[in-house]
């Protein structure tokens, strides 16, 4: 259950915090800020929220639940460490950020502290604190980008299927992204308005990150190899 709490220099001067804890989930939502970053060793993909269904868009880590093959990953170290991680276990409530106590990361004998002597954040909590204003703030032009995604007909679902060296066969289902072709017939004016909003950028990184999955893949087959 959660045990939330409005954060408060006072009140948590002592609290100590773990790193982030738990198993790093193979799908993650990023914002449009992140996703060129994000590209350099994650596919990108939509997927529809199972609660609202709508569109959001994430960076793949792994095929399957459980599954984390970009490289460091695990140890918070890889190339590309996604803001909704990085605020693990803190939120935002309007100007507050708020902590949730029940999150393991708060569980007893951590050793990261929040706050100095003198009240002010630690490196560690403005890291956070950055993490929490990003997903506050682009949150809404990643919906607006997304939508019109949806608007000009360009988001489609893949149709990737691995085969893998076990004789696994994994199939990437629930998953979109941006049509080439569609985006290749977009009208002159539709391509000036998107490179204007520095979307049309974006929409060609989410596309030519499809060229990670070979990445994982193969990352998947050298572990196949060494087990």
């Amino acid at each position: 259950m959660e045990k939330l709490e409005a954060l408060n220099s006072v009140a948590h001067r002592d609290l100590r915090i773990h790193p982030m804890t738990g198993a790093h989930p193979h799908f993650v939502q990023i914002t449009l800020i992140e996703a060129e970053k994000a590209a350099s060793c994650c596919p990108l993909f939509f997927a529809k929220s199972p609660e609202t269904g709508r569109f959001g868009l994430g960076a793949l880590f792994g095929f399957a639940a459980g599954e984390v093959l970009v490289e460091g990953a695990n140890e918070a170290n890889a190339a590309f460490l996604p803001c909704n991680i990085q605020r693990q276990g803190f939120f935002a409530d309007n100007t507050d950020i708020v902590v949730d106590l029940a999150d393991p990361r708060f569980a007893p004998g951590g050793t990261i502290s929040l706050f100095d002597a003198d009240g002010n954040p630690s490196d560690e909590m403005r890291l956070i604190q950055r993490a929490v204003g990003v997903m506050v703030q682009q949150t809404p032009p990643t919906q607006a980008f997304i939508d019109e995604m949806l608007r000009l007909h360009i988001i489609e679902p893949v149709d990737i299927t691995l085969n893998f060296d076990d004789g696994a066969k994994v199939s990437l289902e629930g998953l979109y992204t941006i049509s080439g072709d569609a985006l290749n017939a977009l009208a002159d004016e539709d391509i000036l308005r998107l490179f204007r909003k520095g979307w049309l950028q974006v929409a060609l990184t989410i596309r030519g990150s499809l060229q990670q999955v070979a990445v994982l893949a193969r990352r998947r087959n050298e572990r196949l190899v060494g087990a």
